[in-house]
């Protein structure tokens, strides 16, 4: 594979015609994985068409190169560091509902031939005659993130220089800092695919992430806090003033949590912060709402398109075109743009999230949701930055109006029943509210629902809406792709809220 120093020397071309030049984002794919291999398109669309030799409705071949490293700093030294380089093919094969997919960890016209062969052999049907396939150029798109390559914008004693700063800052900001822990993750992909409809596509993928963890200690009490920066973005995200936040963000947050007490349990109205938060929103209604459970009708929102699904003023959408975000896709992992689809208008159910293959079964519009871990899985219908849209109502008009509830600024993990809704989070920040204040921290609380019921029950939505574009990681069938979250402050009632109280 060649490196986007190279890379970033390859000009745009205009093979496509005169309306439709192929972008950077595909010249430096191409370069780096074609011509650096000795391929070109036609042989990648022989493969493909070679796969469709006995028979199938579709086949596309994906090309993938992933370079990745990473730094850990705890005790106030970077005490290791990783590096990895990963590169193949997987060319797949659908007929009906089935897929095949033959995959090699190398780039070479021989290989590819192999794998077509063994695709074709598994559908099993006579030979036929595939039509010859003519080259489609894509043409030229927005890009919705840097194309540079990340790793080398800073050598490895400035990587260790900035995490060494990022303790300098916690431990600046609280004298009851006792432990720091940071990482920095860099990584860039870069992706080819040829599919049975003449088309080719590529992109150039980087991907950033700083994490910071704090403990703090205070007369035998030790809390912790986390906060993360970064998304599809360069090294120069990390400058001062970024530490210095991420820093005063994770410490002020474990100091917050000395004072705290333990959470009251009940039902009770729930005040959601903005932002990350948005995970929730994420697992009870986002993988809910994606085209394979809702095919095979085990969410709880199949066959509900055209029906109220939450309450007026609800909008939630799925939006791969977030500037910056980790979530975002100049195309997706079958070559459709990036889009952004609403699925949520208004409170009423009006689409799903679909991949090539769901969309051709429920005959329905492919909404470029086909996301794949690796060249060696099948791709499925994901989420990219999913959020609900602002509504008009001021984040201190929502806390005003609740009596007695539960505020949560900051949520963790959680889990999710698809085929019920239900749904449970742990708040790892959270306070009272009483008579329209936020008053102590609380410990200990959790969320728990159905995530279409909470949807009819959300009564406020704030004018406040934030995209977490640095920290999501969403899993599904074994496969973890980057995502963005996001939502505005939501005041939901009837929550039943777990508490230690």
């Amino acid at each position: 594979m060649k490196t986007i120093n190279q890379l970033a020397a390859v000009p745009e071309t205009n093979d496509g015609g005169a309306d439709s030049g192929t972008s950077t984002a595909y010249c430096r794919a191409r370069w780096g994985l074609l011509t650096a291999s000795g391929l070109d398109e036609t042989q990648l669309l022989a493969g493909v068409s070679r796969a469709l030799r006995k028979g199938g409705d579709y086949a596309d071949l994906y090309l993938k190169s992933s370079v990745a490293e990473s730094w850990h700093l705890e005790r106030g030294k970077v005490t290791r560091s990783n590096y990895n380089q990963s590169q193949g093919f997987g060319l797949r094969l659908m007929e009906g509902e089935q897929s095949v997919l033959t995959s090699a960890d190398r780039f070479d016209a021989t290989a590819i031939g192999k794998a077509a062969d063994l695709a074709a052999d598994a559908v099993g049907h006579a030979p036929v005659s595939p039509a010859g396939l003519v080259l489609k150029l894509p043409k030229r798109g927005p890009t919705y993130y840097t194309l540079d390559d990340p790793l080398p914008s800073l050598d490895a004693a400035h990587k260790i220089a900035l995490l060494e700063s990022v303790d300098r800052a916690c431990r600046a900001r609280s004298p009851l800092v006792v432990e720091v822990m940071a990482s920095l993750s860099i990584s860039l992909d870069l992706v080819f695919l040829a599919r049975n409809d003449g088309y080719c596509g590529g992109d150039v993928r980087p991907l950033v992430r700083l994490d910071v963890a704090v403990q703090v200690v205070r007369n035998g009490r030790r809390e912790g806090a986390s906060r993360t920066l970064g998304g599809r973005v360069g090294l120069a995200t990390f400058d001062h003033a970024a530490i210095e936040s991420v820093a005063a963000l994770a410490v002020d947050a474990a100091l917050i949590k000395l004072e705290a007490r333990a959470a009251p349990a009940g039902t009770m109205t729930v005040v959601i912060g903005p932002g990350w938060n948005g995970v929730m929103l994420h697992e009870a209604v986002g993988h809910g709402l994606e085209g394979d459970f809702n095919r095979r009708g085990s969410s709880a929102f199949a066959g509900r398109i055209g029906q109220r699904v939450a309450a007026p003023g609800v909008t939630i959408v799925d939006d791969g075109t977030v500037p910056g975000s980790r979530g975002s896709l100049n195309i997706d992992d079958e070559g459709t743009p990036g889009q952004c689809t609403t699925l949520i208008e208004d409170g009423i159910l009006v689409s799903y999230m679909q991949d090539s293959l769901n969309a051709r079964l429920m005959g329905v519009a492919n909404t470029g949701n086909g996301r794949r871990e690796s060249y060696d899985v099948l791709p499925m219908p994901r989420m990219t930055n999913t959020y609900m849209r602002a509504g008009g109502v001021d984040p201190a008009e929502i806390i005003a109006s609740v009596k007695q509830g539960i505020y949560i600024a900051h949520l963790e993990g959680g889990q999710v029943d698809i085929s019920s809704g239900r749904f449970m989070f742990a708040a790892s920040e959270a306070f009272l509210i009483e008579n329209g204040r936020l008053s102590v921290p609380v410990k200990g609380a959790t969320v728990l629902g159905n995530g279409p019921q909470s949807l009819k029950n959300v009564k406020l939505i704030g004018n406040d809406l934030e995209i977490n574009t640095a920290s999501g990681v969403c899993g599904k069938a074994g496969q973890s792709v980057p995502v963005g979250v996001g939502q505005p402050t939501l005041r939901i009632d009837g929550m039943t809220v777990g508490g230690t109280a």
